[in-house]
């Protein structure tokens, strides 16, 4: 009797287990075999392929040869075949967010194109004109001369959560209307893409396949919203591919539309990450927020009393991750807008306030002065300095000397 007692509970603890087993995958909802068909189905009357004209000169590799006499007197003037105008073709993705025409794309699948063509999945096609386009965000619009279009709803990519189900829907190599699946990867990706090398911030990653033509299509959830603009790839990956959030593109939508451009804010510092040795030496809890290398003269920050040497460390209250999170929190604003910064000065904190100006041009590089104040030597990116120092990008400037003893050296 006492042993069978034994067997019972044993039956009864694995039965538990089991029967909690089973609750708790049962919890998970999983994706059923029709939700994936009936989105793409929905969505897919809004989907658009892009197809570009634009105009690209090339010049003859001899051409820098015939400013030379000598070389001209042998094999005589330029011929005129030097330098020709050749039409090339490019293709992309768009999809409709207003039924009135509007449609969102990639800013490097419209950029320099003298022709736009805009067709739908029926076969209707439309000559699209560019209303509006951000090379900051690669964020595109397009207007073509239609009403009462079907539309795909924009979701919200703040609250989407990595490892969530994700379509992508495209024109890969002109093949219409292809349709991905994969899972959120990662959000707030940092990429450099183009051949100017130019950085992206907090972009969303997607294993869903992406290839070109890909761009500016639509990265959907299983509601059927866009939570991402479809933009890059990793050429030497698989499954990593990237997507400009949804959020990002709302925020400036109506700048496109009205504007044609996004008018940005100027906080006008030059600012540098916190390591470990940094945040050391200031006394800082964590390595977190940015440094203060600089200030513009007759900035906003200037006037707000901001100085070298300060640590930002809060935007509006909301804290400074990191340089790309505070660049982040100062575009979000418009000209004119006030902001409170709390900085670290002196081993406590300070709040300040602030009026963001206009940002009236953007540049990459480190400018002379700020060169001169840190005690750094930079240099032009060149092919040979790409190859010494094995570098990723192939513009912009690189440091290549730290003089001894200056802020810079100090920084670490």
């Amino acid at each position: 009797m006492k042993r069978i007692t034994r067997w019972s509970i044993l039956w009864v603890v694995l039965l538990g287990v089991f029967a909690w087993s089973a609750v708790a995958f049962a919890e998970i909802p999983l994706v059923s075999d029709n939700i994936v068909a009936d989105i793409v189905e929905k969505v897919s009357p809004a989907i658009v392929n892009i197809d570009t004209l634009r105009t690209e000169v090339y010049r003859s590799p001899l051409a820098p040869f015939f400013n030379d006499p000598f070389f001209r007197y042998f094999f005589g003037d330029s011929p005129e075949s030097q330098e020709r105008r050749v039409p090339v073709k490019g293709l992309g993705t768009g999809f409709v967010f207003r039924s009135d025409g509007y449609i969102l794309t990639n800013n490097h699948v419209i950029e320099g194109a003298e022709e736009i063509k805009v067709t739908f999945k029926d076969g209707q096609q439309f000559d699209g004109k560019v209303v509006g386009r951000d090379p900051l965000t690669d964020i595109a619009v397009v207007k073509i001369e239609a009403n009462n279009l079907p539309t795909i709803p924009l979701g919200d990519s703040d609250t989407a959560r990595v490892g969530e189900f994700v379509i992508a829907i495209g024109n890969p190599y002109g093949l219409s209307h292809t349709v991905t699946t994969g899972v959120l990867s990662a959000k707030g990706r940092p990429i450099s893409a183009g051949d100017s090398g130019r950085e992206y911030e907090n972009f969303l990653q997607t294993d869903a396949a992406i290839n070109p033509g890909n761009s500016g299509g639509p990265l959907l959830n299983l509601k059927g919203e866009v939570i991402g603009i479809n933009t890059a790839i990793l050429p030497y990956a698989q499954g990593i591919g990237f997507a400009i959030p949804i959020n990002m593109a709302k925020a400036i939508l109506d700048q496109l539309i009205s504007k044609g451009k996004v008018t940005r804010a100027w906080l006008g510092v030059y600012i540098q990450e916190i390591t470990p040795e940094i945040a050391e030496k200031f006394g800082l809890e964590k390595a977190q927020g940015a440094l203060v290398a600089d200030i513009s003269p007759d900035s906003p920050a200037e006037r707000a009393g901001l100085m070298r040497g300060d640590v930002v460390l809060k935007i509006d209250g909301q804290e400074v991750k990191n340089v790309s999170d505070l660049q982040q929190k100062v575009r979000s604003h418009r000209p004119g807008d006030k902001i409170t910064v709390e900085i670290w000065r002196d081993k406590k904190t300070v709040v300040l306030e602030v009026t963001l100006d206009e940002l009236k041009e953007e540049s990459t590089e480190i400018p002379a002065e700020m060169a001169v104040t840190l005690g750094v030597e930079v240099r032009e990116i060149t092919p040979d300095l790409v190859n010494q120092y094995a570098l990723k990008r192939t513009s912009g400037v690189v440091i290549v000397g730290i003089d001894s003893g200056g802020p810079a050296d100090q920084a670490g």
